[in-house]
């Protein structure tokens, strides 16, 4: 079962607005895996997987130094059976999406998913 698309949603923009890495993880089951290729640029070790709220939270940690300015808009949420999508806008103006697997109300999976053309589509600072 997930939880209602769009109150989550809400919830998640604010969280990162925020930059308030504990928000974002409250949703997350402590065993959860995060998939992204920005991971491989922060965490080069990780081959771009994460696993365990631990490791994600260290991640987040550093991507969020990296992007001091990191600020995301939604523009669409997309609901699945287990899943949510969320569509957004970040800082640069460019289109991302979380895709979000729910097992008992929590996170179990998650991907960030960038265009595979831009070379620093999150506009990390080096």
């Amino acid at each position: 079962m997930i939880p209602d698309p769009i109150a989550y949603a809400s919830d998640w923009v604010a969280a990162w607005n925020a930059h308030d890495v504990e928000q974002v993880l409250a949703h997350f089951h402590d065993d959860a895996v995060f998939l992204s290729p920005f991971a491989k640029r922060i965490r080069p070790d990780s081959g771009g997987k994460l696993s365990g709220k631990a490791e994600i939270r260290d991640y987040w940690t550093a991507g969020i130094k990296a992007i001091p300015d990191l600020h995301f808009t939604v523009e669409q949420v997309f609901a699945g059976v287990d899943t949510i999508v969320i569509l957004y806008v970040n800082q640069t103006g460019v289109r991302v999406n979380e895709v979000l697997k729910f097992k008992d109300g929590l996170v179990i999976e998650a991907s960030g998913n960038y265009p595979p053309d831009l070379v620093n589509p999150t506009g990390a600072k080096a």
